[in-house]
């Protein structure tokens, strides 16, 4: 959650009162705030001593997810709502002189598609700025642009002295060689690849080079007349910097996820449009596409949406009427009108600043904090539950037991791996279609979600290899695939491996444990041609590449009939007298191959099993259901 420092005074002039830190603290938690820390000790304490020392400061924790809470405006104005001391804003789109004739426009060039094609922007008027409100208009950004923004690489935020430019505007993408301007703070003119050799040393911007640095265009605002705005994310032009003395803010946002494009540019708007001589009026400007689409940004249109005051009560515990609902939702920054025709239902129009409302549960939930979580009644569920695992961790069990009976051990490597270690190590190819990856993955170590337990197995192997021969471990646990009929696009699916190190290959080790644990889960053994069994498992010989050739077998399982249809009967039948079975290939086992074992640094051969247990979930419930 991230931690926001307000001007203590401040705060309390904003809000009317002045509170304790324990009346504070309880205002806090009754809107879902926490507060961290109230420095008011502390400075007094450096001021007796004859330090210096800045004002004293309330640091607030918001949820990661409350955008208009990253400053001491939102702060103040959705604290002053939720006391009643005043009603939700409006903010709207208001033309300067001549109307919609007299629009800002930004044209976008093609070749932004390149590195960063999306903009959006809007200007503020007459603004005056303070000291701490021009502090706090800078750290708005910089709560950004380390929080939604992703360091910069899907969204970043650039503001500028309106009067010191000329209309209308271009935003383009130049070879860095062709770009050239005088950043902000320096009064020299740079190339922009001057630039990023510049910055290299300086720790504020450095880490940010590497977003547009390797690229052939870099991204560049440019007005009328050649004058550079910014080159985002880099860097502002001094040209246009603002200061306590601006008063015509233009705030441009450049980004490659439109989602949080829109909720960036719509924050910094609203949240210090309200230091405009009229608060809360918002100056729209016109963004050309290349296609020629055009788009008016900001968008201030408040979304309309639906709630129910029975499913707001049946999920609080209240009885509440839809009016009493309307008004708590009120509170917390919603227009609201109960329906006319039906008397359950509550029109919610949901403000621009509140885009974490996504469905009827966060209204809910927003209802819920209005009237008072610790309000709510105590009552105990209509029905009572006892917990069982499920049954793939019964299996689960079953197989580490018995392994671990047998003299192994069980380890528990990570979930994530790099992806060398998924595929290449494995002498596998990556498909594309398989493996979850990480989108932005803090070291090479966690780049996918495993596909596979072997690599953790291997890996354990590796760290022990000064232990004592054989070296036998296992692992039950999941691995997770793509799947896109999911909506969550993943399954997980419970495997059990096991890994043999010894002087000697060991096969006939790892097939034993394969047929000791497939007889505690009473499958039997069947051969692969004999197509009258109706249920168990064999082995037939494969070429995985994991596994030396000619030492490796793929497991086979053949479910046993489930109860059908008389149709279902029939066809079932029919497949049995043409010979018909859907084996199911659930894991393979072998002898590893030398360039594997390599790979991970393990000087003795080694032999492994994998296989998947999901396929026996029903059959096990079958036996616990009859054990019972």
């Amino acid at each position: 959650m991230p931690t926001i420092a307000v001007d203590k005074a401040d705060l309390w002039e904003r809000l009317d009162k002045e509170y304790s830190t324990e009346e504070f603290d309880k205002l806090c938690f009754e809107y879902g705030l926490e507060l961290d820390e109230d420095t008011t000790e502390e400075v007094e304490e450096a001021t007796k001593k004859g330090l210096p020392a800045e004002r004293p400061q309330l640091k607030i924790e918001v949820p990661a997810n409350r955008y208009d809470l990253l400053c001491i405006e939102g702060i103040a104005r959705a604290l002053r709502i939720f006391l009643g001391k005043e009603p939700p804003p409006r903010y709207k789109h208001v033309h300067r002189a001549g109307g919609q004739d007299k629009i800002l426009t930004v044209t976008i060039a093609p070749e932004t598609k390149q590195i960063r094609p999306l903009f959006a922007c809007a200007i503020l008027r007459d603004v005056k700025f303070t000291p701490r409100s021009y502090a706090s208009f800078i750290d708005l950004q910089d709560k950004l642009h380390q929080n939604i923004c992703r360091r910069r690489q899907l969204v970043s935020i650039g503001t500028h002295d309106l009067d010191t430019l000329e209309e209308p505007f271009r935003y383009m993408a130049r070879p860095p060689q062709d770009i050239k301007f005088a950043p902000l703070g320096k009064p020299q003119v740079y190339r922009a690849d001057e630039l990023m050799t510049l910055y290299e040393s300086e720790k504020h911007l450095a880490r940010y080079l590497h977003i547009i640095k390797d690229s052939p265009v870099y991204p560049i605002l440019y007005d009328a007349q050649d004058r550079v705005l910014s080159m985002p994310p880099i860097i502002n032009s001094d040209h246009s910097k603002i200061t306590l003395d601006t008063r015509n803010v233009f705030i441009d946002v450049t980004a490659t996820d439109e989602t949080k494009l829109n909720i960036v540019v719509n924050i910094v708007a609203t949240m210090f449009s309200e230091y405009c001589a009229e608060p809360y009026n918002i100056e729209p400007v016109k963004v050309i596409y290349p296609d020629g689409q055009e788009k008016i940004y900001p968008n201030l249109a408040k979304r309309s949406t639906t709630a129910h005051a029975s499913y707001i009560n049946s999920c609080t515990g209240l009885s509440l009427q839809a009016s009493d609902v309307a008004k708590l939702l009120h509170r917390m920054g919603h227009f609201t009108s109960v329906s006319t025709s039906n008397p359950d239902e509550i029109s919610v129009e949901i403000p621009a600043t509140r885009p974490d409302i996504l469905h009827e549960c966060d209204i809910m939930e927003d209802a819920a904090i209005a009237y008072g979580f610790n309000n709510l009644p105590d009552t105990f569920p209509a029905t009572s539950t006892v917990a069982q695992p499920l049954a793939v961790s019964k299996l689960s069990d079953i197989i580490r037991i018995e392994w671990a009976l047998a003299g192994w051990v069980e380890v528990l490597p990570l979930i994530l791996c790099s992806h060398e270690e998924n595929f290449a190590w494995m002498n596998h190819e990556d498909d594309g279609k398989t493996a979850v990856k990480i989108a932005n993955p803090k070291s090479l170590e966690f780049q996918v979600v495993r596909t596979s337990l072997l690599p953790g197995l291997l890996k354990t192997v590796r760290e022990n290899r000064s232990h004592a021969l054989p070296i036998k471990i296992f692992e039950t646990s999941d691995v997770v695939f793509k799947d896109t009929t999911r909506e969550r696009q993943a399954r997980n699916a419970r495997h059990a491996a096991a890994v043999w190190c010894n002087k000697t290959a060991g096969f006939e080790i790892v097939h034993g444990m394969l047929d000791r644990a497939m007889k505690m889960l009473e499958v039997p053994f069947i051969k692969g041609h004999d197509s009258s069994a109706e249920s168990g498992y064999y082995i037939k010989e494969t070429s995985d590449p994991v596994y030396f050739p000619g030492r490796a077998a793929t497991i086979y399982y053949r479910p046993p009939p489930a109860k059908h249809s008389i149709a279902a009967t029939i066809k079932a039948d029919i497949e049995s007298a043409l010979h018909i079975k859907k084996d199911i290939e659930i894991g393979s086992l072998g002898i590893l191959h030398p360039a594997v074992l390599e790979k991970f640094e393990i000087g003795y051969p080694c032999s492994a099993l994998e296989f998947t247990l999901d396929p026996f979930k029903k059959q096990m419930q079958k036996i616990w259901t009859n054990d019972e």
